[in-house]
């Protein structure tokens, strides 16, 4: 929008801005200071509005771990992200690019089934009987299905060049290791869904799965940044993905908005972001992972939210329905911790420290190949 304006308006400043709004770092950091000032300003707002609304969180009975003391905290506090980010997005991306519009569609995809997840818990008064999972499901899988679609759209539209498109890509390894062919769009179903109940998992506690998250984003930026660049791409032998430069905007927009919606997330918490917020969070780094052919690195610079996926999947399929017994305390495994007597504050910041690492492992693979 903003590129658009300056393009149409005829100012003295107009060669001066033309030449900074070129610079896709600079108007990554200008969408990240944007989406950030903006969810602060409209944070204490839709928190009062969701507030008198009556959606507060339902907190599960863990037993002495209960954090009763979070029962009717305001949720839906991913508007917060989502807005912050889709007003950011939309003044600062090139909103003719591909990858913009895909991203986009993310974003809106995944926030409706978020917001209705959290809209049905409010109403049937329990945050066990929300949006049932087979539906959940149903509508990650068609979001993927849609995004195979236009991976292998034979009509020049395809986000990715079509010699990479279905191709596997593996950390620390320079070349593709596979061509998948038909089975990527399995695959693609495969990341969307892992991914984006990853995150969902993992928002458990005030302040634990936004830091991390705003770290795989980052990673995922630096890779957008890289193979959008010709010369960056050559130099770090990364295939070429025209456009992809677009990515680094949307990501910047989307750490800014995370780090606003922090500020009221922070323990103690002020508004949870429910499943509007890890929703969209998951449903934009799965799309960014594909987007980028590196959905395998998610395993490293996501280790904290595969961890969470992992316990969640062995305590329910493998302990309760196999076994018939539990094989964590609680599951998430961050409530384990909780559980053993670990203060939430310091469980929380020992996360952050943890995907801090990995994130660190996930830069060093660049060079590393």
């Amino acid at each position: 929008m903003i590129i658009w304006l300056n393009n149409i308006l005829d100012n003295p400043f107009h060669l001066t801005v033309s030449r900074l709004l070129s610079y896709v770092s600079f108007r990554a950091l200008l969408a990240m200071a944007f989406a950030f000032l903006l969810g602060i300003f409209l944070g204490k707002g839709l928190i009062r509005v969701i507030y008198q609304l009556n959606f507060r969180d339902k907190a599960r009975d863990y037993g002495d771990i209960s954090p009763k003391n979070k029962s009717g905290t305001p949720t839906m506090g991913g508007l917060i992200i989502f807005l912050s980010f889709l007003i950011s997005v939309l003044l600062w991306a090139r909103l003719g690019n591909f990858f913009t519009q895909v991203m986009l569609m993310a974003a809106f995809w995944f926030t409706a089934i978020g917001f209705l997840d959290d809209y049905l818990k409010n109403v049937r008064g329990s945050s066990d009987r929300g949006m049932s999972r087979p539906i959940k499901l149903f509508f990650q899988v068609l979001f993927a299905v849609v995004l195979s679609l236009f991976i292998f759209s034979s009509s020049g539209h395809s986000p990715l060049p079509p010699e990479i498109s279905t191709k596997l890509f593996v950390p620390f390894v320079k070349n593709a290791v596979l061509d998948l062919g038909k089975y990527y769009v399995l695959f693609v179903i495969l990341t969307v869904i892992g991914i984006s109940n990853a995150i969902n998992f993992a928002d458990g506690m005030d302040g634990l799965a936004t830091v991390p998250t705003a770290l795989v984003a980052l990673v995922y930026g630096v890779f957008a940044y890289i193979m959008s660049n010709s010369k960056a791409a050559g130099y770090f032998l990364f295939p070429r993905i025209p456009g992809a430069e677009e990515l680094v905007i949307v990501i910047g927009a989307l750490i800014g908005a995370l780090m606003a919606f922090l500020w009221y997330n922070a323990y103690p918490a002020e508004i949870f972001m429910g499943d509007t917020g890890s929703m969209v969070l998951g449903g934009i780094i799965a799309t960014a992972a594909i987007l980028t052919k590196h959905e395998i690195m998610f395993l490293i610079v996501g280790g904290v939210f595969v961890v969470e996926f992992l316990s969640v999947f062995i305590q329910d399929y493998i302990g309760i329905k196999l076994l018939k017994r539990r094989i964590f305390y609680r599951a998430p495994i961050h409530h384990s911790f909780q559980f053993l007597g670990i203060a939430e504050s310091k469980i929380v910041i020992r996360f952050w420290i943890l995907s801090i690492i990995l994130t660190v492992i996930g830069l060093i693979s660049i060079k590393l190949r």
